[in-house]
């Protein structure tokens, strides 16, 4: 294949890649531009890309509208997405764990309903949930969507942590154990650095899932301050009137944490993808 050929495909699939990208961020940024503009803009036909009144005020003006308690909303879905993560983690490490290596009776039926509540959604169950938490007093509280997000994003990351664990060799294991480790020193001290890229797959799925989490949030959560981002976002939505405004710049809001998760682990992500592979 000459210089030339090389150079040309370089550029083919280069600009396949820019096309792509386009192709993803192109909403992104037209949520952006439409945040900053006036509701009257946003609605007229046929509509600018471009704003013509810029309005970076909205960013101000949302946090003093009386559809949502704004503020507390956030919070909500931190203090929320953030405790689910660590109860799912802290679940899923030592369920993992322990499936991966040893052979106990059921362990295949066990692995085969962990898999199988992966398929139903919150939505179907929520009326179940409903009187659950009405039962124990937990209706309406921090504490219930906790449980819903940790319970429905378990499964995946027990599934994805135990494919890591069970390709770490056991020979690694027993020469721990020779050198006078128990059981949790090897799992914390050996296992979980080895399985790096499998703890930021499951946390990034279950902060995600849990922060965009709105069926279970809708029903179970009925004071406004308690509810997170994606449920006060339908507050900007009326029967006859929606303020896109305050809509576009909100989900621009809600999209900075995960954006900001990802680049805090992107390094501890790609150096535990490559590492062994050069020698």
């Amino acid at each position: 294949m000459t210089t030339t050929r090389i150079r040309r495909r370089r550029w083919d699939l280069t600009s396949i890649g820019i096309v792509i990208a386009a192709l993803f961020l192109i909403p992104y940024l037209t949520m952006v531009l439409g945040s900053l503009k006036p509701r009257s803009e946003i609605s007229r036909i046929p509509p600018a890309y471009l704003p013509r009144d810029w309005r970076p005020g909205n960013y101000v003006d949302m946090w003093h509208t009386p559809e949502t308690p704004l503020p507390f909303n956030i919070v909500s879905t931190l203090a929320i997405s953030i405790l689910a993560t660590l109860l799912v983690l802290a679940a899923a490490v030592p369920a993992a764990y322990h499936t991966a290596r040893r052979r106990f009776p059921g362990r295949a039926v066990f692995l085969a309903l962990v898999l199988i509540t992966q398929m139903l959604q919150p939505t179907i169950l929520v009326t179940g949930l409903v009187r659950e938490f009405f039962a124990l007093g937990a209706n309406d509280t921090w504490f219930a969507m906790i449980l819903v997000n940790a319970a429905f994003n378990l499964s995946f990351a027990v599934w994805i942590l135990h494919s890591f664990f069970a390709a770490i060799p056991p020979e690694l294991e027993e020469a721990a154990q020779l050198d006078g480790l128990s059981r949790i020193q090897i799992l914390v001290r050996v296992e979980l650095p080895l399985i790096w890229p499998g703890l930021i797959t499951a946390t990034i799925f279950a902060f995600v899932s849990a922060w965009n989490e709105y069926a279970a949030s809708l029903v179970v959560l009925t004071t406004p301050e308690n509810q997170p981002l994606s449920v006060a976002l339908t507050k900007f939505v009326g029967q006859y009137d929606t303020a896109w405004q305050y809509v576009f710049a909100i989900s621009t809001l809600g999209i900075v944490p995960v954006v900001v998760l990802f680049a805090v682990i992107e390094k501890r992500l790609v150096a535990g993808l490559t590492a062994g592979s050069v020698k």
